[in-house]
């Protein structure tokens, strides 16, 4: 038997969170304002919550100061995943030519310089209607499209990686209001490091899932090993009769240490809150090892040892 690893009075499972190789692209969306570069990025990150429904995983990284950006504008960096790069192309230019480009004042520029390059200004260029001018500027071609405000400035290209999808935490909880303590806290440590997102709404997701339905359309169903209403009717519930919220958090990084890093300083988050604050149980989700080759163990991101 596993010898129990309680952390403030919570249970942190013997278990791992499995995860699987994405590509992954970098943009800076920058504008007059941080307020227009936000409303451009969250609307170039929305429906993409999950590559299952949405193409691609996407997510504000961070916010960009002045310093940080190529025209010395105020701005947010994204990070996009999908499981092809081919897939992950077609989403950039549909999310930057429906989302950045109408934004009023906004430019967009390449936030990764390595690997493969896919397009970013290099096709919008043409709703300029032949107005559109091009300049090389330290051996990088921008695009100056005429707009209403002026003109639109995008890189031609960006580049793309390989990323780390699926990281994940299930927080068990006690009640609601303990549950979303539990995850806002564990969201916000993890929001404050580099090269992660967290692309559910509000970076938590309350419907996880398992492969596979009883639907033959479905390729996944709702996780009802988790489901408190489903206690005592599923033969194998995670759960106790005390357990009535569980919430799950996913985490996309560009490298599997990043991924490492933002469910370490999550879970130590959500254990500062404790089993006082309603935390009982930190789980995560697998797959057996059959999903992918990245394998998160809890007890060893804490420190305990483990495979």
């Amino acid at each position: 038997m596993t010898e129990a690893c309680i952390r403030n009075d919570v249970q942190i499972d013997d278990s791992f969170a499995e995860a699987f190789p994405m590509k992954a692209t970098r943009i800076l969306v920058t504008a007059h304002n941080l307020k227009w570069a936000r409303h451009a990025a969250m609307s170039a990150t929305g429906l993409a919550t999950s590559v299952i429904g949405c193409g691609c995983e996407a997510g504000i990284e961070r916010v960009l100061d002045a310093g940080e950006t190529p025209d010395g504008r105020p701005g947010l960096s994204l990070l996009l995943f999908a499981m092809s790069g081919k897939e992950l192309a077609k989403q950039v230019e549909r999310r930057v030519g429906q989302c950045v480009l109408t934004c009023p004042t906004t430019a967009v520029y390449a936030g990764i310089a390595e690997g493969e390059a896919i397009a970013l200004g290099k096709n919008l260029r043409f709703f300029g209607d032949g107005w559109q001018m091009s300049k090389v500027i330290g051996g990088i071609r921008y695009w100056r499209v005429p707009v209403m405000d002026g003109e639109f400035v995008a890189q031609e290209s960006t580049g793309v990686v390989k990323g780390v999808g699926g990281g994940n935490l299930l927080f068990l909880c006690r009640d609601t209001d303990g549950a979303l303590a539990v995850a806002e806290a564990a969201v916000a440590a993890m929001q404050a490091l580099p090269n992660v997102i967290l692309p559910f709404p509000g970076g938590v997701v309350r419907s996880g899932s398992k492969v596979g339905s009883r639907y033959a359309a479905l390729s996944a169903s709702t996780n009802d090993a988790f489901c408190p209403g489903l206690y005592g009717l599923v033969p194998r519930s995670e759960l106790t009769p005390e357990t009535r919220c569980v919430m799950e958090i996913v985490i996309d990084g560009l490298a599997e240490a990043d991924v490492a890093q933002a469910m370490r300083v999550g879970m130590q988050a959500a254990i500062g809150i404790g089993a006082a604050g309603g935390l009982l149980r930190i789980s995560a989700g697998n797959y057996g090892g059959k999903l992918g080759p990245f394998h998160f163990h809890l007890r060893k991101l804490l420190g305990e040892g483990g495979p």
